[in-house]
C-alpha cells in the first residue's frame, strides 16, 4: 500500500474542550501524502471533533497544527479547503431545495457564467459515473426527493470533484453508514485508487473490516486521546476491539425466536401490485425479527413508512395490529427534536406515563432517560443536555431508546445502528433479541449484512417489490446481492 510520501498533516498536542466535556486530550496525529489513516473508536472518542478541527470547522484550545509544511495561525474552513482538504461528515451538508447540479456549484464556485449549471451538472455526475457506476441519480433531482443513500453518494462525489481548486486530503466521517454493501464496495475500491494515486484520506468507520482492508495506518482513539496506532497489516479486529476498550470476541448470534410459524402476524403489508406482481405479502408474527435487504433506495423504507402509517387505521394495502414505534434512519430529518434536551427526545413516545396529573412531570422524565441512558450507554453526563450537545452516534441511540421506552409492540427500525459504535451494537443486538423473546415484533431495514444475521427471516427487495425470502440460515451476501440484481432468489 501507499503512504510513503511527505508529511501533509502533523498536528502535536491538539486539546478541545466544551465545557466540562474535553472532547480531545492532547492527541498527536498525522497523515502522509498518498496515505489513507482509519479513525477508530467508540462513540464520544473525539474523532469526528478532530476531523473538525482538521478541516478548520472547530478552533482548538491548543496545540501545534503544520499542514502542507507550514505551521497554520488562524486555521480555518477557508484556509482548510483552499490547500484541498474536503469532507465528508455523517450530517449531510447538502442544501435539500436545490438540485445536485446546484449543490455542485455551491461547493465550487469558480463554475461560473453561461451554462454554469450544465457544467457544474456534468462535473459531479461524471464523479458519480466514477465513483458509483449505475448510481441512478440526475444532476436536475431536487436532493431533499433523493434516498437518504443517494444523498451520501453525492455528497461524497462532491468532495473529490475537481475545479480550480486541488484535492489533496479528503475526509470521510462514517462514509458508507448510508450505503448498501454493494455501493460500499464501491467507494471503498475508488478510495483505494484515488490514495494509489497519491491522494490522501482519513476514513473514520465503525465497521472495523472496512477500515483494516481500506487504510495504510489505523489510529485508535478513546476518551479523547490516541490510544494506539500501527500498520494495517499488524492489526487485526480483535485487536482494535480491545485497544478500543470493548471485548474482544464475535458478535453473537441468538438463537431464532421460535414463535414465527404460530404466532399473531401484528404486520401483514400487502405490496403494490404494480410492483408486486405476483401477489406476495410481507409478514411479521409476534416476537419475530424481520429483516429487509436488498439494495438501497429498493422501496424499503416506503414500506417501513407504509406500515407506520398503517398502524392507525386499516388499510386496503395492509394492516398492522398494536402500537407502533419508528426508529428512523434519517435522524437530522426525521429523529431528534433539535431544540429539546436529550430527556425530552427519550421520553416524547411515552408521555402518557410520564404525566402528573395535566402536566409532565420532570422527573419521570429524567428517570427514564438516565435508565436508558445506562442500558444502552448514551455517552453524557447530564440528560437535561441539549441533544445536539451529543456525539452523532450517541443520538442514535437516543432515538433507539425513545422507541425500546415505549409501549410499541411493534418496532419498525430504517438502519437503525448508522454511526454506532461496535461494542453498542453488540449490546442493542442482545437488547433487541430479549424484547422479541417477551413478544415484541421489529421489522428491522440494514444495510449491514452481519446485522441480519440477527433477523429470523430477511426479504430481499428490487425496485419496491419483494424478489426473494431467506431464512438466516439461507442467509448470505453473495444472495442477498444476487437476488437484489437478478430479482429472483
Amino acid at each position: 500500500m501507499a503512504g510513503g510520501g511527505a508529511s501533509l498533516v502533523d498536528f502535536t498536542g491538539v486539546a478541545k474542550s466544551y465545557g466540562a466535556v474535553r472532547a480531545l486530550d492532547g492527541v498527536d496525529f498525522s497523515i502522509a501524502e498518498g496515505e489513507c489513516v482509519g479513525v477508530v473508536g467508540h462513540n464520544g472518542a473525539g474523532k469526528s471533533t478532530l476531523m473538525h478541527v482538521l478541516n478548520g470547522g472547530v478552533t482548538p484550545d491548543r496545540g501545534r497544527l503544520v499542514v502542507a509544511g507550514e505551521e497554520q495561525r488562524g486555521w480555518s474552513a477557508a484556509r482548510a479547503k483552499a490547500l484541498g482538504l474536503r469532507s465528508v461528515f455523517q450530517e449531510l451538508s447538502l442544501c435539500p431545495n436545490l438540485t445536485v447540479a446546484e449543490n455542485a456549484r455551491v461547493y465550487h464556485p469558480s463554475v461560473r457564467g453561461f451554462g454554469w449549471r450544465r457544467r457544474a451538472g456534468r462535473l459531479i455526475l461524471d464523479k458519480l459515473d466514477e465513483i458509483f457506476p449505475g448510481h441512478g441519480v440526475s444532476a436536475s433531482d431536487l436532493v431533499q426527493d433523493l434516498s437518504i443513500g443517494r444523498r451520501q453518494m453525492v455528497e461524497i462525489a462532491r468532495a473529490f470533484t475537481v475545479s480550480d481548486a486541488p484535492a489533496r486530503l479528503v475526509i470521510l466521517d462514517e462514509p458508507t453508514s448510508s450505503l448498501d454493501a454493494h455501493t460500499a464496495g464501491q467507494l471503498l475500491a475508488y478510495v483505494r485508487r484515488s490514495v494509489d494515486s497519491g491522494l490522501s484520506c482519513a476514513l473514520i468507520s465503525h465497521i472495523l473490516g472496512e477500515v483494516l482492508s481500506t487504510c495504510d495506518r489505523i489510529v485508535v482513539m478513546r476518551d479523547g486521546k490516541v490510544v494506539a496506532e500501527d500498520r494495517s497489516r499488524n492489526l487485526n479486529r480483535s485487536k482494535l476491539v480491545a485497544a478500543m476498550g470493548g471485548v474482544v470476541g464475535e458478535a453473537p448470534l441468538f438463537a431464532a425466536a421460535g414463535v414465527g410459524g404460530g404466532g399473531e402476524a401484528p404486520i401483514r403489508v400487502r405490496m403494490s401490485p404494480e410492483r408486486q406482481t405476483d401477489g406476495r405479502e410481507l409478514i411479521a408474527r409476534e416476537g419475530e425479527i424481520v429483516g429487509l435487504a436488498g439494495l438501497a433506495g429498493h422501496g424499503q423504507t416506503e414500506l417501513l413508512l407504509a406500515a407506520f402509517d398503517a398502524a392507525s387505521r386499516l388499510r386496503s394495502g395492509g394492516a398492522v395490529k398494536g402500537p407502533v414505534a419508528l426508529v428512523a434512519g434519517d435522524r437530522v430529518s426525521d429523529g431528534v427534536y433539535p431544540q429539546w434536551s436529550i430527556a425530552q427526545n427519550i421520553g416524547v413516545r411515552s408521555l402518557r406515563r410520564l404525566r402528573a396529573g395535566p402536566l409532565i412531570s420532570l422527573r419521570l422524565e429524567a428517570e427514564l432517560a438516565n435508565s436508558w441512558r445506562q442500558r444502552i450507554r448514551i455517552r453524557t453526563p447530564d440528560v437535561g443536555a441539549n441533544i445536539l450537545s451529543l456525539s452523532g452516534g450517541n443520538q442514535q441511540k437516543a432515538l433507539f431508546a425513545r422507541a425500546l421506552a415505549s409501549d410499541a409492540r411493534v418496532v419498525l427500525m430504517d438502519d437503525p445502528m448508522r454511526g454506532v459504535d461496535y461494542g453498542t451494537k453488540i449490546e442493542v443486538y442482545e437488547l433487541i433479541r430479549a424484547e422479541a423473546a417477551s413478544g415484541r415484533t421489529f421489522l428491522w431495514y440494514t444495510t449491514e449484512t452481519e446485522e441480519l444475521k440477527n433477523c429470523d427471516r430477511i426479504y430481499v427487495f428490487r425496485n419496491g417489490a419483494v424478489v426473494a425470502e431467506l431464512t438466516r440460515d439461507e442467509l448470505t451476501e453473495e444472495r442477498v446481492i444476487q437476488s437484489s440484481f437478478a430479482g429472483a432468489a
